[in-house]
């Protein structure tokens, strides 16, 4: 496969990008390859600025559960950024998206629009800390929500590939007021919450973890953790950043029957724009500014051509069946890769249309369990993959991603590579 132009491009970018990159995953140091460089992208299918063509299943980490370039989308996108890309004051759109938020997220009474996920779960967090008038948060192992300072903790997605539990430039006393336990792990939590429950703001979870690779809560344990919270009068957040409008139209919240206090958003709802939200209860929300004391701001907040493109996002999501057809595809998908891995020390955690194939023999319920995984030999799979033109979240640690756009004959050809993926490679 020539690859010139990309490797002239990285050169190229390294001289004036730290890495080359905006973010580091994408610099493809931990699967033993050089960037992408890509050009074009529509429906399943990346170009890169060599001509090669790939079928993605990491889809901007999830955003495009449409496939890349959905031409309602692109409508959207076009009328709203000719009557200007940015106002700085308010405009209908906003309003009009925070709507649809509420009819498939009741519990998020009110919204707050924000730029990226890690901005939305910083703002809830503060949120919490000015509601409850407490200071700790809790988090666990190997949730990623964002790389606010607080944050880095124990952290997944692509923190978990430094050497440290945290970062370089994030002084102790920043996370002194954040606790890390392990995800799954109940006992653990009421434990904690017997010694200071009554100084804990808030804990924070992804419903299902997708940043360590995607892991299932126990049964019974987003339920205890309901319980735990209320008990004690913390606030619970779910960070639905992946899960929203991924797992189901009302995200994980309404799979499993659990409602938030606070919830955050981000990804499929810019319609590949970048936008997020943190929302919840209203007497919460109240305290933000200007109605109270927690200020939260930003410029690009609510940006018209981003909230059009969610809105026509979450309208075709909407329709009739969607979820239902993309389950159906998905779920046949996952028996046939079941199939192909047996008996190739590989493990598929997967729920939705999300998936991760972990390089292991023993099941993953934790990132203790992920990071016990082989990952040099998932980095040669990701290039066999790359080699037979299928791009994969180039990490052990994330989540793979289906959308309305992959065709059956690339789900199968996926599966056939799989199970002829090499020991050796």
């Amino acid at each position: 496969m020539n690859r010139n132009n990309s490797l002239k491009a990285y050169a190229e970018a390294v001289r004036y990008i730290p890495g080359g990159v905006n973010s580091p995953v994408r610099a493809l140091r931990s699967v033993n390859a050089s960037p992408l460089f890509i050009q074009k992208a529509r429906g399943t299918t990346l170009k890169d600025v060599d001509g090669n063509r790939f079928t993605d299943f990491c889809l901007s980490w999830g955003v495009f559960i449409l496939g890349h370039s959905h031409p309602a989308v692109n409508k959207a996108i076009r009328k709203a950024v000719s009557n200007g890309s940015s106002y700085g004051i308010p405009s209908v759109p906003e309003t009009k998206l925070a709507r649809w938020v509420n009819r498939y997220f009741p519990s998020m009474e009110k919204v707050r629009f924000v730029s990226s996920g890690t901005e939305a779960v910083m703002s809830a967090i503060r949120l919490a800390r000015g509601y409850t008038k407490r200071n700790l948060i809790v988090k666990f192992d190997g949730c990623y929500h964002g790389h606010a300072d607080h944050l880095l903790v124990s952290a997944g997605s692509g923190v978990a590939g430094l050497s440290g539990s945290s970062s370089a430039g994030v002084p102790d006393a920043f996370t002194a007021y954040t606790i890390s336990l392990p995800f799954n792990d109940i006992d653990a939590v009421e434990q904690l919450f017997r010694e200071k429950g009554g100084d804990i703001a808030a804990v924070i979870v992804e419903p299902v973890p997708a940043n360590m690779g995607v892991v299932l809560p126990k049964p019974g344990f987003l339920e205890q953790l309901r319980k735990i919270t209320t008990q004690y009068q913390s606030l619970l957040i779910f960070d639905e950043v992946i899960t929203g409008f991924r797992l189901s139209i009302g995200g994980a919240q309404k799979q499993f029957n659990i409602t938030p206090d606070l919830t955050t958003l981000g990804k499929i709802i810019g319609g590949g724009f970048p936008a997020a939200a943190f929302g919840g209860k209203s007497e919460i929300m109240a305290l933000l500014a200007p109605d109270g004391p927690v200020y939260q701001a930003g410029t690009l907040s609510g940006n018209p051509v981003a909230m059009s493109a969610g809105i026509e996002t979450l309208k075709i999501l909407s329709q009739p069946g969607y979820y239902e057809n993309l389950e159906k595809k998905a779920a046949a998908f996952f028996t046939e890769l079941s199939e192909a891995i047996a008996d190739k020390g590989i493990r598929l955690n997967h729920t939705g249309s999300l998936f991760t194939l972990f390089f292991t023999t023993e099941e993953v319920h934790s990132f203790a369990d992920a990071k016990r995984t082989d990952q040099e030999r998932f980095g040669r799979f990701f290039n066999y993959m790359l080699a037979n033109h299928f791009y994969v979240s180039p990490s052990q640690f994330e989540a793979n991603f289906l959308s309305g756009a992959h065709s059956e004959k690339e789900l199968k050809r996926f599966v056939k590579l799989v199970k002829n993926f090499p020991e050796t490679f």
